[in-house]
């Protein structure tokens, strides 16, 4: 292993987060220019701080603090997919593209709930 490395870029989970933020951002430049500060703006924001909050939560020095930003980054997820039937709602999607992302997001769940209950265990204990 690279000590360069802050250690978070090693989670599987941050490796499919980052790959399905990468799909949201790339699809987003695709929603009409009206959208730019609304839906464009929310669904890049939502699939961001999915990491982000994965990240903040990994470099946290306890282990209650690491579940409650993975606790958040669930949260987050849950947005995206939102936004993502608001974008097939107004017709910037077909269900075929909302399908293949809610499959990833179902897999980042699953691995996101893991990532809990590894965390949790390891909290109880050191209690």
């Amino acid at each position: 292993m690279n000590n360069d490395n802050f250690g978070f870029e090693e989670l599987e989970l941050w490796k499919k987060v980052r790959s399905f933020k990468n799909d949201i951002r790339k699809l987003a430049k695709q929603f009409p220019a009206e959208e730019k500060f609304r839906l464009t703006d929310q669904i890049t924001r939502s699939s961001r701080s999915i990491n982000a909050l994965i990240t903040e939560g990994h470099g946290r020095f306890t282990y209650p603090d690491q579940i409650h930003y993975c606790i958040q980054a669930r949260g987050s997820l849950t947005e995206t997919i939102n936004h993502l039937f608001d974008a097939l709602d107004d017709n910037y999607i077909t269900e075929e593209m909302l399908n293949s992302l809610k499959q990833k997001g179902k897999e980042i769940e699953r691995l996101l709930n893991g990532y809990l209950i590894f965390l949790r265990k390891k909290r109880d204990e050191n209690k």
